[in-house]
């Protein structure tokens, strides 16, 4: 018996499909992205850590298969790629402890 998940890594390979149901908006979406993702005062490898970044921060599967190939194809090596990981999820936490100081705040004003 076949199991279906929520995440199918083929459906990465359908992405080119998003304009299926509404092609003027995804002809828009592909050009802005193609352009964000063209060498400028980033390089390419250097916007693809930020993708792969990123996509790990937003817990995309999809997004992270596809940036761990573009980064390895760009030419980064496993131990930029982890970095950049690394750099996102302390990001992450320190957004998330940042927040402790209203929690600090609210608590101090019920016990004063």
């Amino acid at each position: 018996m076949s199991k279906k998940h929520y995440f199918d890594p083929e459906d990465l390979k359908k992405f080119g499909q998003i304009g299926e149901w509404q092609k003027p908006m995804a002809d828009k979406f592909f050009a802005w992205y193609g352009e964000v993702f063209k060498e400028g005062a980033l390089t390419e490898r250097e916007k693809a850590l930020i993708a792969l970044a990123v996509a790990h921060t937003v817990q995309c599967p999809y997004c992270i298969d596809a940036y761990t190939t573009t980064c390895l194809e760009k030419g980064a090596d496993e131990e930029q790629m982890m970095e950049a990981v690394h750099v996102a999820a302390a990001i992450r936490a320190g957004s998330s402890l940042v927040f402790s100081t209203q929690m600090m705040n609210h608590a101090k004003e019920m016990t004063m």
